[in-house]
């Protein structure tokens, strides 16, 4: 069985401006981390081809083409969760060394 979502035909009021406020909350969050922690990188990059697609785009329709066919409501969506994990991820710090070693051979598969 297939669950098919459907959002609303009309939009949430202001999509550009609550995608750019996101997209520079987002950008404020990684510039915390280290320079080369790699949750950085590329979630830098990422946030910042898309918010240069939202820059770039005022008719709603061509942005949603842009971004690949999604409507701005699940734009929107993706980039509430994505601040909410970079958050997460500065708290957690996962850039810094293991406080103990992992078991031999923990990664290895089959064993």
């Amino acid at each position: 069985m297939q669950i098919k979502v459907q959002f609303d035909s009309t939009l949430a009021p202001n999509t550009h401006d609550r995608l750019t406020i996101l997209y520079k909350k987002i950008l404020d969050v990684l510039e915390l981390f280290p320079k080369n922690a790699a949750y950085r990188k590329y979630t830098e990059q990422i946030t910042n081809e898309k918010f240069n697609m939202v820059k770039a785009e005022p008719d709603v329709k061509k942005l949603e083409d842009k971004l690949q066919g999604s409507q701005l409501e699940e734009v929107i969506l993706q980039a509430e969760k994505e601040l909410s994990l970079a958050r997460k991820m500065l708290e957690w710090k996962p850039w810094e060394p293991l406080v103990e070693e992992p078991p031999a051979n923990q990664w290895k598969w089959p064993i």
